[in-house]
């Protein structure tokens, strides 16, 4: 039979095809062909806010099996805005066996026993007892991926003898570990300094070699991108705050930050919002202050998760405004995990699919 009609020509190849014929012409898949890939699995521990869920599912690569957080606060926020349900437990009173099967596991772990603004008692103290938690997961589900971050005094922590266990340990489980202090307001145009280590353990050696945690550094966009207008009343300073005259003869440049500290207000004169911490929530003494057009003013709720990276869409729950300041304040930056999804998803997807 002749097959120089084309017609005839795809329809052999067609039915070669179906009958998986060797040899037959077959389209090749490219590493940016997701189509009909299986989609990574990944847990969220310390979810929190969900920035690290947020981050990886706009990657459309990963789907987030389980979230846990034990503050209830998280669990309001997190359902809020995601489709699954955040699992309201100790993590140290969860079964591993009942953790599902994932590829990837991330984890903002408590970072108080090893803060600079913490007593700074590590392993002794019993927050950072999760960390053993987190190991006896890794032996249980043995993930692809494990990616932790917490505050960069978790380095010198100690003489740095904390840093070396926790690396000792992870690569006792066959990873291999990148690890650096990276800056949101170097990397991702949002003018808030904020310093967090960031710990990448990778089994595939092949994709270790491949990946790494240097990103360029950006210009800041201008404050006046990240807040309000409209702002109410009760975010303002006056004459009935214990702390107006001092706040007043103190604050007085717009499009700045300042930062009140209980007995002083500080300037940030590097255009960049100071750290928001988790106890911006208590008393509010630590909550950035700006002077705008109507004058002296705390950053709203909103504005701290604008300086955080999430998106307008992002909802924030009916809770007290010193919930959502703590909740802000212990986010992990959304777009630098965006910069550390972007790039190690496609390596995994290349190795495993």
């Amino acid at each position: 039979m002749s097959y120089s009609n084309t017609k005839q020509v795809e329809e052999l190849i067609a039915n070669c095809g179906k009958m998986t014929i060797k040899n037959s012409r077959k389209k090749k898949t490219t590493s940016n062909d997701t189509t009909n890939r299986e989609k990574l699995k990944m847990i969220d521990l310390f979810a929190g806010t969900g920035a690290f869920t947020l981050a990886f599912e706009s990657t459309n690569s990963v789907e987030v099996v389980f979230a846990n957080d034990m503050v209830t606060q998280s669990q309001k926020i997190y359902d809020e805005n995601f489709n699954h349900k955040l699992t309201l437990k100790d993590l140290n009173e969860l079964c591993v066996e009942n953790i599902p099967r994932h590829d990837i596991l991330t984890g903002g772990f408590p970072c108080q026993p090893f803060s600079i603004a913490g007593l700074k008692e590590g392993f002794k103290d019993e927050r950072s007892n999760v960390f053993w938690k987190i190991l006896s997961i890794i032996d249980h589900h043995s993930p692809k991926c494990v990616i932790l971050e917490n505050v960069k005094n978790l380095v010198s922590h100690d003489n740095k003898k904390t840093f070396n266990i926790i690396k000792k340990e992870l690569q006792d489980r066959g990873y291999h570990i990148c690890h650096k202090v990276l800056n949101t307001a170097n990397i991702t145009g949002i003018p808030q300094h904020r310093e967090r280590i960031y710990i990448i353990c990778i089994k595939s050696k092949n994709v270790f070699d491949k990946f790494s945690l240097d990103f360029p550094k950006i210009e800041k966009k201008h404050i006046s991108n990240f807040l309000e207008t409209n702002v109410p009343s009760k975010y303002y300073y006056d004459n009935s705050s214990s702390t107006w005259e001092l706040v007043k003869s103190n604050v007085v440049k717009k499009e700045t930050f300042y930062q009140y500290r209980r007995v002083y207000v500080r300037e940030n004169k590097s255009s960049e919002c100071p750290t928001l911490t988790a106890n911006m929530g208590t008393g509010g003494h630590n909550v950035p202050i700006i002077l705008d057009e109507k004058g002296i003013r705390k950053l709203t709720p909103r504005e701290c998760f604008n300086l955080q990276g999430f998106p307008d869409s992002f909802k924030l729950p009916a809770l007290c405004d010193s919930n959502l300041y703590k909740l802000a304040g212990n986010a992990v930056s959304v777009p630098v995990v965006n910069l550390i999804a972007d790039r190690i998803i496609p390596l995994l997807l290349d190795e495993y699919q």
